[in-house]
């Protein structure tokens, strides 16, 4: 082991020198590398600054795939070890004695060097399985809005890379991501254990991405699934912006549950998304019957508090709450994980008694403004109707506009066009175009029989199944094959004839519901039909009657001296427009 000076330029944070006496500083193997002591076992935790928002939506999973294959050489073992990949990092961490925690940092250095490539299939299936098994969160589909099929977006989508990552494309994401000059470390001892062996290729401390959005005005909401509302928004790191979500999870739970009686979950956090920003995210839970209720109350919250109708009572419970933090026993150890992170990220490092002043200062008028900025960067998700009525615009459902090409008509919906062009594809529908183009296609999987998906970096996507549509001949896929980067295709095994889609009526939504979609198609719910339920019985009622009208003028024309056929023509022309509508509001309902 190499154990450098504490005053090393490499660990590039200045704050480091404040945390003397609290926490000590080193380079191990020019990994910089911070300690304290804490009772008992030790924990130790290798951060690396890499995660899912630095990859593609072809290779997402790759930062994932690393971890797994690094952990699978360490064996079977009594060890308390496991990974994390988050957005913006990955985390080995372990519990033990000294020498485990320096065989296990040794093995996975070892691993890291030199991955074992010949289980990539075997891990790759792991991680598909792991996905079906983990399910989504109510909050899943919140980064997929907000940023798109990029960045930090990319926690919403499938990880496409378990589908069709090389054994050298993951190698050199290891050699390149996973170096001495992209880690921190940090142990909860009172030295740096002997015999470690860290050893990693060199490298570039690699930046946090920047953030992509989708999202043209703020704030915005959208329609998600039932029982949920969800609210997000992204504000500067600060420790106003922290307490101002304490502040906003009790004011929830005071307002949903002990009082309104909709919730049972109702609450509020603050995490840190990159060395500038957090998101802090607020959600409550609802019975259909009560969903309405939990909107509005949700909002009114929210407004109560942008208001400045906040009690000082509220500030200092908050206050009160994250000011225990630091009267934990062997806190420098407690907040190693944090000061390590904030080093990782080149966000800056204070002492305990910094984050109480810094607290100590919030005020009232503090959290107030923090509110406002939350409500104008604001994103929310309702289960049912929207929310325009709060000053919330609807998120983009639709392409803005649509590609010029070849028009293949949907055999099974004569309003439905797919079209492919030299710059893009586009499915036309009754609401407007989803269109995603080449030059921003974010993947684009393939499968044998000619069944291809496209999803843009704005999030929409578009599906082209060849047998759902009219005149989709290979040489228009040869099209779509040419013109998209090779980096984005993601190839997926052949499906059964059984798999494949046929053009039929369907009493229910199913695998073959959507043959192209934009990304915001999984809004859809029971709202949606009960609307065109109550358009349909007018237009039915509308059609009905009008024949009855249209023979009471017959014979009140048959009696006049010069009768005229255009009011017949006309009523005829108006019959058939009434009842193509109500055929096509028919249709929607059996298909929505």
């Amino acid at each position: 082991m190499t154990t450098e000076s504490k005053a090393d330029s490499s660990l590039r944070d200045p704050g480091l020198d404040a945390l003397e006496g609290f926490v000590s500083h080193t380079t191990t193997q020019a990994i910089p590398t911070l300690y304290a002591p804490r009772r008992g076992e030790i924990t130790a935790g290798l951060f690396f600054r890499v995660g899912r928002a630095d990859e593609t939506l072809a290779t997402a999973g790759i930062t994932h795939l690393v971890e797994h294959l690094a952990l699978h050489g360490l064996g079977l073992s009594d060890l308390h070890y496991n990974g994390t990949t988050a957005d913006a990092y990955t985390l080995f961490h372990v519990t033990g004695d000294e020498d485990e925690i320096v065989t296990y940092l040794n093995g996975l250095c070892a691993a890291l060097r030199d991955l074992p490539l010949d289980r990539l299939e075997t891990e790759k299936e792991i991680l598909r399985t792991e996905a079906t098994s983990r399910g989504n969160g109510p909050d899943s589909q919140l980064p997929l809005w907000r940023y798109g099929a990029q960045g930090y977006g990319l926690s919403s989508f499938e990880e496409f890379g378990t589908r069709s990552l090389t054994a050298d494309q993951v190698r050199r994401w290891a050699e390149t991501r996973f170096t001495r000059d992209n880690a921190v470390l940090w142990i909860t001892s009172d030295r740096v254990p002997a015999g470690l062996d860290l050893t990693l290729p060199a490298g570039g401390r690699i930046p946090a991405p920047a953030a992509s959005s989708a999202l043209p005005v703020t704030p915005a909401y959208f329609r998600g699934h039932n029982g949920h509302v969800v609210f997000n928004s992204v504000l500067r790191r600060s420790t106003s912006a922290a307490v101002f979500a304490e502040v906003l999870s009790r004011a929830l739970f005071q307002d949903l549950r002990h009082e309104g009686g909709y919730s049972y979950s109702a609450e509020a956090h603050y995490s840190p998304r990159d060395a500038d920003f957090a998101t802090v995210t607020a959600y409550a839970d609802a019975l259909p019957q009560k969903q309405d209720a939990v909107v509005g109350g949700f909002v009114d919250t929210l407004a109560r508090l942008r208001a400045g109708t906040i009690e000082q009572s509220e500030l200092e419970s908050a206050r009160g709450k994250l000011n225990k933090a630091y009267d934990a026993p062997d806190l420098g150890a407690g907040m190693l994980a944090s000061y390590a992170l904030s080093l990782l990220l080149g966000h800056p490092i204070l002492t305990p008694e910094q984050h109480k002043a810094d607290l100590h200062a919030v005020t009232v008028a503090d959290l107030r403004e923090v509110a406002r900025e939350a409500w104008n960067g604001g994103l929310l998700q309702v289960p049912t109707r929207g929310a325009d009525w709060a000053g919330l615009t609807p998120a983009p459902h639709h392409s803005s506009s649509a590609v010029t090409g070849t028009r293949h008509p949907s055999l099974e919906d004569e309003d439905v066009t797919l079209v492919i062009g030299t710059e893009g594809v586009s499915l036309l529908t009754p609401g407007g175009p989803s269109s995603v183009r080449y030059e921003a296609c974010a993947a684009m999987t393939t499968r044998p029989d000619g069944a291809r998906e496209l999803t843009g970096v704005d999030g929409f996507s578009v599906t082209v199944e060849p047998t759902l549509f009219r005149d989709v001949t290979p040489e228009r896929l040869a099209v779509l094959d040419a013109a998209v980067p090779a980096a984005a295709v993601v190839p997926l095994p052949a499906r059964t004839a059984g798999q494949i889609p046929q053009p039929r009526e369907r009493t229910a939504p199913g695998p073959q519901a959507a043959a192209g979609r934009g990304k915001k198609s999984g809004g859809r719910t029971a709202g949606g039909r009960t609307a065109l339920t109550s358009r349909f019985v007018v237009l039915a009622a509308m059609a009905g009657l009008l024949p009855l009208l249209l023979l009471a003028l017959v014979i009140n024309a048959a009696d006049g001296a010069h009768p005229s056929g255009f009011p017949w023509v006309a009523g005829i022309v108006l019959e058939y427009a009434l009842i193509r509508a109500a055929r096509r509001l028919y249709r929607a309902r059996k298909r929505g």
